[in-house]
């Protein structure tokens, strides 16, 4: 259910129906980790087809865009004002994944351009400094908002994170406050505590399951930029996500331990310094975000930030139906917000408390 029933949770309610619904799992795949697996075994590829765009960042570094313009739109014909939903993916993530394919095909029915935001060394593109990413930067983001709001100064846009990308996104929205140029932000199976989600990891099944896997896919990627990155850190063979972020991660933004790292990573507690409408989907078998984590209480007392639990669903996957390759529950509720939020803006603003738009200050 929603956290509770406050002006934005009423307007949730009347422009996205999915969310009065109670969500059926689909019936052989009840737990979080089986939802999880599955997933990321079965789940179908949309046709999506991209043009990409190298950017260059204020420290000489490089940022991969991958764009899906929909010049076709009937909805929105004038390119300078289609909406454009913006798209943070996961941790080792890219604009490949089946939940951004499916986000994509999904916003692009709907007539919005569409902008995937690759983190440095995962879109393919070469290292041109030795930078990285991490949950708790956010000046990369700040960069493509700038990239994307220059471009189209007169097109509202969406922010749409998932899992890390989320804590990105959410980080970005409490720093910039009504400077964050966009209209709302979506997040899905955010952890919403570094610290207690390195925990929930480290339980032996799911760091046989989830944490060797994603280890192993940090590393691959640090190994493809070896020869710029040993000059800063130590980039041999980590066993765990923490043991990653101890040796590479923390040394790479300069905190003093992993534990820094993570404190300032995790967005729960800096949620009442966002402004703008803000929906989080969270299942409570969430192997990645347990559900201790969840920032409820916060929630309960901000005009702007709707939480939406599920008893299952597991990490971005929220299954539905006997074969679950298609649309989800998670991609019927991204389709459904995304709509509401661009079609009724001085709604939900309204509903949130928010006077004037967003904006994007000039630098």
């Amino acid at each position: 259910n929603i956290d509770q029933i406050n002006a934005f949770s009423a307007f949730l309610l009347k422009h996205c129906p999915v969310v009065a619904e109670r969500y059926h799992p689909t019936p052989w795949c009840w737990g979080g980790r089986i939802q999880t697996l599955v997933c990321a075994f079965l789940k179908s590829k949309p046709a999506v087809f991209y043009r990409n765009e190298l950017i260059r960042t204020g420290d000489g570094g490089q940022i991969s865009l991958d764009w899906v313009d929909n010049e076709s739109s009937l909805e929105y014909s004038q390119s300078s004002t289609r909406p454009t939903v913006l798209i943070l993916p996961g941790i080792t993530g890219n604009s490949q994944q089946p939940y951004v394919l499916h986000a994509v095909s999904q916003a692009s029915r709907h007539g919005y351009r569409c902008v995937v935001f690759n983190n440095r060394g995962l879109g393919g593109e070469a290292l041109l400094t030795p930078v990285t990413y991490c949950a708790a930067s956010t000046s990369d983001l700040e960069c493509v908002v700038k990239h994307v709001k220059g471009l189209y100064p007169n097109a509202p846009v969406l922010g749409a994170g998932v899992s890390m990308g989320g804590m990105v996104l959410l980080n970005y929205l409490a720093r910039k406050r009504s400077d964050s140029g966009l209209v709302a932000g979506f997040t899905t199976s955010v952890p919403w505590d570094a610290l207690k989600s390195s925990v929930s990891m480290e339980e032996p099944l799911n760091c046989l399951l989830f944490n060797k896997h994603i280890t192993y896919g940090l590393c691959s990627a640090v190994t493809r930029h070896r020869k710029i990155l040993e000059k800063v850190v130590d980039v041999d063979y980590s066993r765990t996500i923490k043991e990653f972020d101890e040796r590479f991660t923390s040394l790479m933004f300069g905190y003093k331990s992993c534990t820094d790292y993570y404190r300032d990573a995790s967005p729960d507690k800096k949620l009442p310094d966002t402004v703008v409408p803000i929906l989080c989907l969270n299942a409570a078998d969430d192997p990645f975000s347990p559900q201790n984590a969840f920032p409820v209480s916060i929630v309960q007392s901000l005009p702007n930030v709707a939480l939406l639990l599920t008893a299952h669903g597991g990490h971005i996957a929220f299954l539905q139906g006997l074969f679950p390759r298609g649309e989800s529950y998670m991609e019927r509720l991204f389709s459904q917000f995304v709509h509401a939020a661009f079609e009724h803006l001085t709604d939900i603003r309204e509903a949130c408390g928010i006077g004037e738009e967003p904006r994007l200050k000039s630098e």
